[in-house]
């Protein structure tokens, strides 16, 4: 069975019977007849659509944000959030897929082109569990590609919710489907024919099962794996902008994020400053019910990964690091863990080695900037980073997919979003994400005979 509950509460909310070969062989079968359908469907057409998508998600706001609260404990105003940046990201492509996938004329009689692949399979995850759908979507039907999504399993109900939205915006019948499938099934589904692509936000651990999969059946994919971004603060930085920009840098979805910040290394000139600012504002953060607009930090979404983020806590303490808030689990219902903050964090340590997917900053501090670069590079991921700096060249130093200058790491649909090293390949949004599933095709004209 196939379980959703209530991280708040721990109580079950709903259970699903996970569907069988023979459903999954028939959604397969009619995804691939529709997109052959849609593919020839006027670019506009389609543009229209996605307008329309965007319309069904504001207009049913409120109830995808409370199921997205109540599944897996995001704080309402963070629903309420993702939906509209759903919607945005719809509208994005509605105005800009023509020009993305535009020919492009090389030589009098050369030009390149873009045609669809074919049905695509999203695997995809429970921390934001609408906006991991539809960053890849949104592109992916502009450009007249069907879908299957296999959602993570603890919310079922917000990805039969996904299906709800993309039906009920007009979509043919069968372009998309959301498979309520075990993770048995995946495998099949990748190595099927008729599926022509792959597309997986998760794990570093998972994206490489899921990358020898598909290359194994030669399809092309997409991963968009973890993260263990850093923070720099130098010491010409504004101290108290970055120490404000650090809480929702770390601690938005409750620190559940691969793009949130998890390693802050701070040179030692600004280090004291900075600690302080940060332990202040990051004290303010109500923990609590999601379902109230007034709090800012949620429950985990699961009681094992509250048991995995407190074992790094707990074997970097007992490595030499120093806990300045939190630390320990929040005691009744739910899979509650507080803001944390640790000091004196090292290389070697859990919390620097190791992606920390929870409410836990990790504190470095270093004695210039050559170190706190050599620092933030000293990882197996290359997600995202964030330098507070006047030097905005050092952003060329930093090994990641997208590098933030006096800025919190964000993704937007006008940009290219991914990693490179363990956060995976490939990219999302932008003009590049549209194109990712794509033929890249050479149309060379020669002279009539």
């Amino acid at each position: 069975m196939i379980v959703s509950v209530n991280p708040a509460t721990g109580a079950e909310l709903a259970r699903f019977t996970p569907l069988t070969g023979d459903e999954v062989e028939s959604a397969v079968d009619a995804a691939v007849s529709a997109q052959r359908q849609w593919r020839k469907r006027p670019l506009a057409e389609r543009a229209a659509m996605l307008r329309d998508l965007a319309a069904v998600l504001r207009d049913r706001k409120d109830r995808y944000a409370r199921l997205i609260v109540g599944e897996m404990g995001k704080p309402l105003v963070e629903a309420e959030a993702e939906i509209e940046k759903c919607a945005v990201t719809c509208e994005h492509y509605a105005r800009h897929a023509a020009g993305y996938l535009a020919d492009r004329s090389v030589t009098a009689g050369a030009s390149v082109g873009y045609d669809p692949l074919g049905v695509v399979l999203a695997v995809m995850p429970w921390n934001y569990p609408f906006w991991q759908f539809f960053r890849f979507a949104a592109p992916a039907f502009a450009a007249g590609n069907g879908a299957l999504l296999k959602h993570a399993n603890n919310v079922p109900q917000c990805a039969l919710a996904v299906e709800e939205v993309v039906r009920d915006a007009g979509f043919p019948a069968n372009l998309f489907r959301t498979l309520l499938v075990g993770v048995e099934q995946i495998a099949p589904l990748i190595a099927d024919d008729r599926i022509a692509a792959v597309t997986l936000t998760g794990s570093t651990e998972v994206g490489a099962i899921v990358a020898a999969q598909a290359g194994a059946a030669l399809k092309k994919q997409v991963l968009e794996l973890g993260g263990s971004d850093p923070f720099l603060v130098l010491a010409d930085a504004d101290v108290e902008a970055a120490a404000r920009a650090a809480v929702p840098a770390r601690f938005l979805n409750g620190g559940q994020s691969c793009v949130n910040a998890k390693r802050f290394i701070v040179e030692d000139a600004v280090a004291d400053e900075f600690v302080a600012a940060f332990l202040r504002h990051t004290a303010e953060l109500k923990v609590g019910d999601p379902a109230d607009p007034a709090t800012a930090i949620g429950p985990m979404a699961r009681a094992n990964l509250r048991d995995t983020l407190h074992d790094q806590v707990r074997r970097s303490v007992a490595a030499g690091a120093e806990v300045l808030l939190g630390g320990e689990p929040v005691d009744g219902p739910g899979f509650f863990y507080p803001p944390t903050i640790l000091d004196h964090v090292r290389p070697g340590m859990a919390a620097f080695d190791e992606e920390t997917f929870g409410p836990l900053a990790a504190i470095t501090r270093v004695p210039g900037t050559a170190t706190a670069v050599d620092l933030a590079n000293r990882t197996d991921f290359g997600l995202g980073a964030s330098v507070w700096t006047s030097d905005v060249d050092l952003a060329r130093e930093i090994e990641a997919g997208a590098v933030f200058v006096n800025a919190v790491v964000a993704s937007d649909p006008r940009l290219p979003f991914g990693g490179i090293k363990k956060s995976g390949y490939g990219r999302e949004l932008g003009a590049e994400g549209i194109r990712e599933f794509c033929n890249t095709k050479t149309l060379w004209i020669g002279a009539r005979p």
